[in-house]
Order: structure tokens, then C-alpha cells, then sequence
């Protein structure tokens, strides 16, 4: 079952995600994504096992980006490929079947090699201009996000993200988009999950 609302980790150190991961559980994000980035592979492994604490409190779920050996070694529930990282199939040999994969898509083409790679879900974006990425990719807008579900017609749960707010999110639902990913709303305002939640429910 892949979640409507996903929270995707922010912070200047390792210690500021689990501390944004801890406020976002406590306040009822149900799907925490850890985006640790620029981090050597010790950090990523032993800030991962404490996201790990957390989110099997608050039986929440925990996707780790990236970093699918990662997965593996602390029973993460899943992991989230970007465009340069490894194949979803590989991925999928390694981890087995049980665990969750997803990917980040662009494009028409890129979804549509995701799809055929069996991913469990795709993060489709950027809805807009975010500063939380670097070299992003151009920005796909409602109509964007519209154009590429009439094409596609896949039941694969379709996530928009980047730079999505709250007066965002109804707009973008009308599209018939399965959920979101938010990250600075949330770090930014763990209160605001809730309305999250009204809204794609």
C-alpha cells in the first residue's frame, strides 16, 4: 500500500533530519522518506538505523533514498531511485520482492521506463520551482502533470512533488495524481499535516 502524503527529510546535519523526522511522525506523517544528501555511507547507515527507531514507533513507514544496501541492512520498508541511480531491477534482485521501490520521473519517457521496470510507485516533478534540488528539471505545472496521466494510464500510484504548498494541493489532485511529496510545508510546519491529510483523503 503506498501512502497518499509523503514526507521527504530536510536538514543542514543528519541530526536535524531525525529531529524533522521525529516532529513529522509525532504529528502524524505516516511515510517518511530519509534524504540524506552529501553524507559518507557510515553517516547515511547510522542515521538511517535512528530513523529507523523512530518511524517503528510511530509505525510509520520508512523509504530511504538512494541507498538500497541501506535498506536491506535496517529492514527500511523501502527505497526511492533517482534518475543516476541504480536500475529498479537490479534494485528489485537485491531486495526482494517484499519491499518497496519507486522512482523519479520527468518525463513521459521516463515514467514509461519506470512502469516497465515495475516500480511500485513514481515521485513525478517538479510541480514547480524548489530549492530543496539541485539541477532540477523543467517544471511540469498542472497541466503537465494532467497531460502525462491522459497519456499514461497506469493504476502504478503517481506522486507530484516539488515545491507543493497546501493551496496547492487540491488543484493538483483534480488532475486525478495519487498523492504528494512535500518536504520544506512540513519541515517547515509539522502542523500542517493534518490539512495535508484532509485534503488527499
Amino acid at each position: 500500500m503506498i501512502h497518499k502524503l509523503h514526507y521527504i527529510s530536510q536538514g543542514e546535519t543528519p541530526k536535524e533530519h531525525l529531529e524533522n523526522i521525529q516532529k513529522a511522525c509525532g504529528s502524524g506523517a505516516d511515510w517518511v522518506q530519509l534524504r540524506l544528501k552529501n553524507s559518507d555511507a557510515k553517516t547515511i547507515l547510522e542515521t538511517a538505523k535512528e530513523a529507523r527507531e523512530i518511524t517503528t514507533r510511530f509505525k510509520a513507514k520508512l523509504i530511504i533514498n538512494d541507498h538500497y544496501t541501506v535498506v536491506k541492512e535496517i529492514k527500511a520498508d523501502g527505497v526511492h531511485l533517482g534518475k543516476t541511480d541504480e536500475c529498479p531491477l537490479k534494485v528489485r534482485d537485491f531486495l526482494g520482492a517484499s519491499y518497496i521501490i519507486g522512482g523519479t520521473a520527468n518525463t513521459l519517457e521516463d515514467c514509461r521506463s519506470l512502469l516497465d521496470k515495475k516500480v511500485d510507485y513514481i515521485g513525478l516533478g517538479p510541480y514547480q520551482f524548489t530549492e530543496t534540488k539541485k539541477n532540477l528539471s523543467p517544471v511540469l505545472g498542472v497541466e503537465g502533470y494532467q497531460k502525462l496521466l491522459e497519456e499514461l494510464k497506469t493504476e502504478t500510484p503517481i506522486i507530484a512533488i516539488g515545491g507543493i504548498a497546501l493551496k496547492d494541493v487540491a488543484k493538483i489532485t483534480n488532475t486525478g495524481i495519487y498523492g504528494i511529496a512535500i518536504s520544506g510545508a512540513i519541515t517547515k510546519d509539522v502542523t500542517s499535516i493534518a490539512e495535508f491529510q484532509e485534503i488527499l483523503n
